[in-house]
């Protein structure tokens, strides 16, 4: 049964219409190319020039943009439950300015995400945006306190959300919005409808779906362009992998949330392959995703600058054909939905 929950990153511990393909044959990945961690750490092993976001290649987003295959989720950049600003609020803008430092060109939030306090604290740490950094966010929840999530994706919500992100944002446009979750009591075709008039208004440049089925994508995609998918997703959580599947053959980025399992992965074939690379799980899991598919776009999330830098570094980690299949059969990890 799908299972409908936040999109919510994960932070770092243990743990498009994409009717075409990628369209520039120089954007396609070329992780064959990545480089195995033996006997030294990461630190020591990863060069200035290799911690870079752009070794993981790049993604096309509906042929229009192109990003690094490496990004941001911003979502852990706010208080408890998801409420509030963060505790260090000089370390999260630091966290953002770091992220853009490591050539990531991608960061996804959401206006629930505080609420708006993630959103006001990336245009703090950026604003005037870098070129091609792409901000991503969402909309489709209200946030009546801590740890709670109400379903609105009604078209005069989403309509405020898009003209709210846009303000705290400081945008005149947002490059990829993304519907947050299907809204159970309001109509799946009313609600992409509105994002699609928001995309011919100007407001919205290219539109996305978060937390849906392939059925969601078929019907969102006889209204609009789809550029990107955003689930639940990881080597050891793969309920999802008709969808992956499903988005490499139509050209549409695959975006996976709680790409480590949500913190339950402690495998004993992930901790095998990260001891003998000197890796920790996290990247080991990280690599996986980045092989699994090229048009895998992984957003971990992290209030810490070593973690971001940790997690970056994954994407010169190369798993050997073996040890990507062994990750590949191993039974799912995660106990619950």
């Amino acid at each position: 049964m799908f299972s409908v929950r936040p999109s919510a990153e994960v932070e770092s511990g243990l743990h498009p219409e994409g009717l075409r393909a990628l369209a520039v044959e120089g954007q396609s990945r070329e992780r064959q190319h990545g480089i195995t961690l033996k006997e030294e750490s990461w630190r020591t092993f990863v060069n200035k020039k290799q911690l870079s976001a752009s070794v993981a290649g790049d993604v096309s987003l509906g042929g229009e943009i192109s990003v690094h295959g490496f990004g941001f989720g911003a979502m852990r950049l706010t208080g408890e439950g998801i409420w509030g600003p963060p505790k260090d609020r000089k370390g999260a803008l630091a966290v953002l300015r770091r992220a853009v430092e490591l050539d990531i060109n991608f960061i996804d939030t959401a206006d629930s995400y505080g609420p708006h306090v993630n959103e006001e604290l990336i245009a703090e740490a950026l604003f005037p945006y870098p070129a091609g950094l792409v901000i991503a966010t969402k909309g489709g929840w209200n946030r009546p306190g801590p740890n709670q999530w109400t379903h609105d994706a009604s078209p005069s919500h989403l309509r405020k959300a898009v003209e709210g992100s846009l303000k705290r944002l400081r945008l005149d446009r947002i490059d990829v919005y993304q519907l947050h979750v299907p809204d159970p009591v309001i109509s799946f075709e009313a609600s992409v409808e509105t994002l699609a008039q928001l995309r011919n208004e100007g407001k919205i440049r290219l539109v996305a779906l978060s937390n849906v089925t392939q059925e969601h994508i078929d019907r969102a995609r006889k209204i609009v362009p789809i550029v990107s998918v955003q689930n639940r997703y990881s080597f050891a959580d793969r309920e999802w992998d008709h969808v992956v599947e499903y988005c490499d053959r139509n050209g549409i980025v695959f975006i996976p949330w709680f790409p480590l399992g949500a913190g339950k992965v402690a495998g004993d074939v992930l901790n095998r392959i990260a001891q003998a690379h000197h890796a920790s799980p996290t990247q080991v899991a990280l690599a996986w995703l980045l092989r699994r598919s090229p048009n895998m776009l992984p957003i971990p999330g992290t209030s810490s600058i070593e973690h971001l830098e940790q997690n970056v570094a994954a994407a010169s980690l190369h798993l050997a054909e073996e040890e990507y299949e062994k990750l590949s059969g191993v039974p799912e990890l995660v106990g619950s939905r």
